[in-house]
């Protein structure tokens, strides 16, 4: 079988690594990055390089945006060198970072009328997973463009949901990552209250990882405080932008959403205390 013709857009942590499977696999790639720099490894492994966004889509089927949020989607997307000014008819355009809702819905309508079919589909899962074809896609569209992006979230993923319209993906990846970081934060003002009441860290450490707390992200987080190793997998201000949005798609349904709100607030300042670009377990820093 013909394999499609897909262009990545953004070459981070999570775009790199699905471009590197998409190669693995044979697929015809194109890719794009703000800093093309970035471009050449993938060059020497058979991509081509595109100097837009626009030129990009306008060699490939399936478009896929991987980027960091609203303002760096809109600039991959829109505007003379955007990927709908490029993109054919017909084409089938994804976008999966983890933006707003509203950005998302608009995003989907102006595919539309360029007549190419749109999904929602961010994923859950990390830097290795992105590697290895492991991650999970929480999709919104049309049941067509999904059937049509099987061929690639096969590849680049273990598992997909489809959840609904356009919208529901991006509505369940904010759900999903702003319980993350409650978590996250959770754990870290846990570990100042170890750390003041002179409890053994270590014990302490190992009585929630193996209890009832150790859920798979406290394991996560717990594990990379252990090692003092925050090399990031999930960069931290990208976490704090997630519950952001979670707060803003809370308030407009009028949602209290007060322990992403708490949550919020210790990853801000985790933030603004310079532990922005370190992993997101990071956050047991903060002051």
């Amino acid at each position: 079988m013909v394999k499609p013709k897909v262009a990545i857009l953004g070459l981070g942590i999570m775009g790199s690594g699905m471009a590197r499977r998409l190669l693995s696999q044979s697929f015809p790639l194109t890719v794009c990055n703000r800093d093309r720099a970035k471009c050449a490894p993938f060059t020497c492994e058979g991509a081509f390089a595109a100097e837009t966004p626009r030129e990009a889509a306008s060699r490939s089927q399936i478009v896929i945006s991987m980027v960091s949020n609203d303002e760096a989607s809109r600039g991959i997307w829109l505007g003379e060198t955007g990927a709908l000014a490029g993109a054919a008819a017909g084409s089938l355009l994804i976008e999966s970072s983890t933006l707003s809702s509203e950005w998302i819905h608009e995003l989907g309508k102006k595919a539309a009328e360029h007549n190419c079919s749109f999904l929602d589909a961010p994923v859950t899962g990390t830097k290795p997973h992105a590697a290895s074809g492991e991650l999970v896609f929480l999709v919104g569209g049309s049941d067509e463009a999904v059937s049509t992006a099987q061929t690639v979230f096969s590849v680049l993923g273990r598992e997909t949901f489809h959840l609904g319209p356009v919208g529901s993906g991006t509505l369940m990846k904010l759900v999903n990552n702003f319980i993350c970081g409650v978590q996250a934060a959770s754990l870290a003002e846990g570990l100042k209250l170890i750390d003041a009441g002179g409890l053994n860290r270590t014990k302490a450490m190992s009585i929630l990882t193996s209890g009832a707390p150790g859920s798979g992200i406290v394991k996560r987080v717990a594990e990379r405080v252990a090692a003092n190793e925050y090399t990031p997998n999930f960069i931290l201000r990208w976490m704090a932008k997630d519950l952001a949005y979670a707060l803003k798609e809370g308030s407009a349904r009028n949602i209290s959403l007060q322990t992403a709100a708490a949550a919020s607030s210790i990853f801000q300042r985790a933030v603004a205390e310079g532990h922005g670009d370190e992993d997101f377990s990071a956050v047991t820093k903060a002051s």
